[in-house]
């Protein structure tokens, strides 16, 4: 459906959808509704803008207003929002890098034949697929970075100059730079650019530096373009879908998979399985057809050498505390905590009571055993070394 919005208002629109799709991720869907509503009013800006035959090759930059000058951006900004269209076959996706390159290079196209850049700018980004040298090749692009970054720059300080405010901290995006670049749709808003000071050359120069920032991108896309596009001739096709089966060959194929005899060489050359009274005359193994399952039976008989296992190694350490193996203890609470004796004593003081009576006999009991030793083992009895 044709819309009849004016053409600033309808690319406005446009450029408006694809930034805002530009930082979403593509397998969203959401994503791709904003990326085929950008792309379907940027056709009819096409149309629109062929139709009005605003450029043609007889021109020079000279005959091209400062107005239209920013719909040489539409090829461009074409290729980039129909390259994020989301395709599941590879053939619609090579038909689909087939269109964007061919938009990427009418845009290069109507660049050149204009004038917009230089024969040095035109060498140093179409001169990459031709260099062979690792090391010149990446002398190349950083060259390129580098001229890249050189226009945001410059881009950046024209808009300064237009009083406009800086996008994204050095990283502006091409919709968002086209975008303000477009002509107003009011005689209000005319006025107020002329409150703002804003004159055509200035307007013209920051045109004219969108336009090399994307021919540079441009050149370096299509690159990229024509080596995924070798990569998907070069894919081996996909397999392709068998035929559904019918009813008979669904139950042979059921039966197929049931449990049956595993083929042996011996049962290869035709000989009897087993003789008339029903003894074996060949080795042979019963399992499933499928390999998974033979994986799986072979898995349960060929167990490894060693002893996997049992439990956990807290569960040990439980089994091994509950033997009284384990010695609990120690540190700062045994220094308060009274010794044996001390408790003994203690226990032994508390008269009156059955328990302090028996714990006083237990004490006399350890005393007397104590002096006992003592006298069997006088001191210094066992002393024949060191003698004093």
């Amino acid at each position: 459906m044709t819309s009849t919005r004016p053409l600033p208002a309808l690319y406005a629109g446009a450029l408006s959808a694809a930034s805002t799709a530009e930082n979403l991720p593509t397998i969203d869907d959401g994503t791709q509704e904003l990326l085929r509503s950008s792309l379907s009013d940027l056709k009819q800006v096409n149309s629109r803008v062929t139709a009005l035959a605003l450029f043609s090759a007889n021109d020079t930059l000279e005959d091209i207003s400062t107005r239209d000058l920013v719909y040489l951006t539409v090829p461009f900004v074409l290729a980039q929002v129909e390259n994020r269209i989301r395709f599941t076959e590879p053939d619609e996706r090579m038909i689909n890098l087939s269109q964007v390159q061919q938009h990427l290079k009418t845009f290069v196209s109507n660049l050149g034949y204009l004038g917009v850049v230089s024969e040095a700018e035109h060498t140093l980004h179409t001169q990459l697929p031709s260099i062979k040298d690792a090391a010149k090749r990446r002398e190349a692009k950083i060259q390129q970075y580098k001229a890249e970054q050189d226009l945001r720059a410059r881009i950046e300080m024209v808009r300064k100059r237009r009083r406009q405010r800086p996008i994204g901290g050095g990283s502006s995006s091409v919709f968002d730079l086209a975008l303000s670049l477009l002509p107003p749709t009011s005689r209000s808003s005319a006025a107020n650019d002329d409150d703002e000071t804003e004159t055509e050359d200035i307007l013209r120069e920051a045109t004219l530096l969108l336009l090399k920032l994307c021919y540079v991108q441009a050149c370096s896309q299509l690159e990229s373009l024509e080596q995924e596009l070798e990569l998907l001739r070069s894919a081996p096709p996909p397999p392709s879908h068998p035929p559904p089966l019918s009813s008979e060959q669904h139950e042979k194929t059921r039966e197929e998979v049931s449990w049956k005899l595993e083929k042996t060489p011996h049962s290869s050359r035709g000989d009897p399985l087993l003789d008339p009274s029903g003894k074996p005359l060949q080795p042979f193994t019963i399992l499933p057809s499928s390999a998974s399952d033979r994986a799986r039976f072979q898995a349960q008989v060929f167990k490894p050498s060693h002893r996997l296992p049992t439990m956990t190694i807290d569960e040990y350490l439980e089994v091994e505390r509950q033997r009284g193996n384990i010695i609990t203890g120690g540190g700062r609470q045994s220094e308060t905590k009274p010794t044996s004796s001390e408790q003994l004593a203690m226990d032994s003081e508390m008269e009156g009571a059955a328990f302090g009576e028996m714990k006083s006999e237990e004490k006399r009991q350890k005393d007397e055993q104590w002096a006992q030793f003592k006298d069997a083992n006088p001191r210094g009895a066992g002393n024949i070394m060191n003698r004093g």
